[in-house]
């Protein structure tokens, strides 16, 4: 008998965004992360096509007529801070200034508080871009995706994308390159890893990654329809898992080794929930179940220690040097003057902020720290604080307009069982925004798109549960 069934319009467009999703994650973190100037424009707009993804699904009846209730309306506060931004950039806070056929001096002029403003808008402008572009895509999954085994296929790719850049940066530390993809890109900071100029930065895309890799792990191996442990893909699992996570102390974040172990605990405590149950229906003992995990589970320790043991020395004797030093100046020292000052600059413009993506410009008005024995000012392109900046760069209405486009859908899985697969790309994405009260992991784009991914992925996941338990 011959089929001649064929898959929808809407199936086909499922495919379209989950490739156009996947490839832009994988491009995103081999360029860099998206922090090189020269590639965010390209990046931009290739993110672009997420927002006319979006304008497809939501102008095509037999899309449209699809999509989940109360899906539409999430994206209205990013509408929302679109205005608020596309209006900061009418108003101009800072005016060019040109001496002697030098380059442009900026000089700030003087607006109203209450007057939403930027104090560059083509940089505001450009930054809005990216945000809309990455936004944008990654809220498709929850109008396009029907179907939970495309969003694990996108898992298994983004994860699989991080497996070959651990390797690579792993091979990479261990010959001594001194830059980028093996010295050939000189790298602003010591602690490059992979395509990745900054430490913390690969260390808070590792975190998602390996968040990722717990859940599918837990799921092939003991969910509901499990395949076992050694008869699907979950030993792999394991194994890329461990790679992944091995990179983060071997970068040289001593942060997000933190937050790895906090991760690590987290899926030990939740995981043995599910290897118990398993072995209590298979009848073998759990014991000797948690022995041999537990023996695996040093020898992994002790690989660990061995590729990255120099590595963690060495920051560890750092960290201490900069504990001591604290002490002895009674507070954070460099890092306390800059969250005071960053406040400052926020304080000045409560509402609305400096304009978005407008922090470096503008900061120097309010840096206070004298320039070091050398003489050279002391120049912060970040606040090491993304909360701190976005309430200095788009203002508390801003920020509260993002915190609103994320509460909108949580609030909508707030009384879901929630599974292996959500439960950790949810405990990725809380880490690492409770990681940016100290630091700036969405700094890099790379970062802010994994992010935004997982978390659609994780609340359109439970959407798609129709009650089905794979509780942890």
């Amino acid at each position: 008998m011959i089929n001649n069934s064929r898959e929808s319009p809407k199936a086909y467009f499922q495919w379209v965004v989950i490739a156009h999703v996947a490839t832009l994650v994988v491009g995103v973190s081999w360029a860099f992360g998206g922090n090189a100037d020269w590639v965010r424009t390209p990046i931009s707009i290739w993110a672009s096509v997420g927002a006319v993804l979006t304008a497809v699904v939501l102008l095509r009846p037999q899309t449209r007529d699809r999509v989940l209730a109360g899906t539409r309306s999430w994206a209205i506060p990013i509408v929302a801070l679109n205005a608020l931004v596309l209006t900061s950039c009418l108003t101009p806070g800072f005016k060019p200034l040109s001496f002697a056929g030098n380059d442009a001096f900026l000089i700030p002029v003087r607006i109203s508080w209450w007057i939403p403003s930027s104090a560059r808008p083509e940089t505001s402008f450009r930054a809005l871009w990216l945000f809309d572009g990455i936004y944008f895509s990654a809220l498709n999954l929850a109008l396009a995706i029907e179907k939970r085994r495309l969003i694990r296929l996108l898992l298994a790719v983004m994860a699989g994308n991080a497996f070959a850049l651990s390797i690579f940066g792993t091979v990479q530390k261990l010959v001594g390159s001194t830059g980028i993809y093996f010295g050939a890109v000189k790298s602003p900071q010591d602690y490059f890893f992979a395509s990745f100029v900054y430490d913390n930065h690969w260390g808070a895309f590792a975190i998602l990654m390996v968040s990722a890799l717990i859940g599918l792990v837990l799921r092939y191996a003991f969910g509901s329809r499990g395949e076992g442990f050694f008869r699907g893909p979950s030993f792999f699992g394991v194994a890329g898992a461990f790679v992944v996570a091995i990179s983060v102390p071997l970068s040289g974040s001593r942060a997000c080794t933190l937050l790895l172990g906090i991760l690590i605990l987290v899926a030990l405590v939740q995981g043995a929930k599910k290897v118990a149950r398993a072995l209590r229906f298979s009848g073998a003992s759990p014991e000797l179940a948690f022995i041999s995990m537990s023996i695996a589970a040093g020898l992994m320790a002790w690989g660990s220690w061995v590729i990255s043991g120099d590595v963690v020395r060495s920051r560890a004797i750092k960290a201490k040097d900069q504990v001591s030093m604290m002490w002895y100046q009674g507070g954070l020292g460099a890092r306390s003057v800059l969250y005071h000052n960053t406040l400052r600059m926020a304080e000045a413009r409560p509402l609305y902020g400096w304009g978005m993506g407008c922090f470096p410009s503008v900061f120097s008005l309010y840096n206070t720290q004298e320039p070091r024995g050398d003489r050279i000012p002391v120049v912060y392109h970040d606040a090491h604080s993304d909360w701190l900046q976005s309430m200095s760069e788009i203002g508390v209405i801003g920020t509260a307009l993002i915190g609103v486009a994320v509460a909108l859908p949580a609030r909508s899985i707030r009384a879901r069982r929630i599974g292996s697969i959500p439960y950790f790309l949810l405990t990725g994405c809380a880490l690492v925004a409770a990681y940016a009260w100290i630091e700036f992991p969405f700094g890099n784009v790379a970062v802010v798109l994994a992010w935004w991914v997982f978390f659609f992925s994780a609340v359109q996941y439970l959407r798609l549960s129709n009650g089905r338990d794979e509780r942890l």
